[in-house]
């Protein structure tokens, strides 16, 4: 058993094997969105304290933040963010940003124990934030990626990962502290994608027993019904043993399915989170001509068998 401990100063989050599944929110990343990164370069925080509270409504475990807005100041950016958002919600938060100081930065300011987002394993890039998630006593996120760049072999970026896990291992960091991205790319472009990360996912959890995460809404880049396709790809994620993801929690179709699936997987007993979430929001029963709608009767009576 692996358990991946995330930690904001009042709540913790587990990310396990035989866990919940943990929905680590994506939105706060003006990445893509014009007018959040305007407002963030010009210090307004508006929209990311409503990005915030609406997604930890919404279902959110976590929340990814994230500040990459090409020419402004990055690092005071991200702290002002990961502090805002502590302020306003306790759950704990993913630190994303692909610049070592920005990522110092906000983990000087963090207050718990945070997920790192993210290292790779090119060399240099693992020798300047390894030392960073060691000394603020952070987890991390290991990309399966490197000098060759993205590989379409599970195997070789199984073998990066590998790489990763062991030179954590060196710099004092345990295993259960890195979590790894299998890398999900787009099932329109790549037809095999879903099932090289199904095989990907499956290995690093039997043999190199570490959790996982992922962008989960690449896999659906470019399709139509991206929520559908989410959806899909997340339960059979976590069939094959993947552990947490960063997407979308106001995407209902995709909690929905996160949800169904930790139900069907046994880690939801007495499937309390699922009745808790949707008990007022059965349909009625449909009514004859002219009649109000029927409330749907607990426990209806089955079919008997013939």
């Amino acid at each position: 058993m692996t358990d991946t401990i995330i930690s904001s100063a009042t709540k913790e989050v587990v990310i396990g094997f035989n866990r919940p599944f943990v929905i680590i929110g994506e939105r706060i990343n003006p990445t893509g969105r014009k007018i959040l990164a305007a407002e963030m370069a010009a210090g307004d925080f508006t929209r990311v304290e409503a990005d915030a509270r609406a997604q930890v409504e919404a279902g959110a475990h976590m929340l990814d933040v994230n500040a990459g807005i090409p020419l402004a100041d990055e690092p005071a950016i991200l702290a002002r963010a990961i502090q805002l958002v502590q302020s306003i919600t306790d759950v704990p938060l993913s630190i994303d940003s692909s610049i070592v100081a920005a990522l110092e930065a906000g983990l000087a300011v963090y207050k718990g124990k945070a997920l790192v987002n993210s290292v790779t394993g090119e060399d240099e890039r693992l020798e300047s934030v390894l030392p960073l998630v060691k000394k603020y006593g952070a987890a991390v996120i290991a990309i399966s990626n490197d000098e060759t760049g993205i590989s379409e072999d599970p195997d070789v970026r199984y073998a990066v990962a590998k790489k990763i896990v062991e030179r954590a291992m060196d710099y004092g960091i345990p295993a259960s502290d890195v979590v790894v991205d299998p890398l999900v790319m787009p099932v329109g472009a790549i037809n095999q994608a879903g099932v090289q990360v199904m095989r990907l996912v499956h290995r690093l959890r039997t043999e190199l027993k570490v959790n996982t995460s992922c962008g989960a809404s690449n896999i659906s880049f470019g399709l139509p019904n991206r929520d559908g396709i989410n959806a899909a790809f997340l339960t059979m994620a976590m069939g094959a043993g993947m552990t947490s993801a960063i997407t979308n929690p106001l995407h209902v179709e995709v909690i929905k399915a996160v949800m169904g699936a930790d139900v069907m997987m046994g880690h939801d007993p007495d499937c309390a989170r699922w009745i808790r979430r949707f008990r007022d929001m059965s349909p009625p029963v449909a009514s004859a001509p002219g009649e109000a709608p029927r409330a749907r009767r607990e426990g209806g009576h089955r079919r008997r068998p013939t």
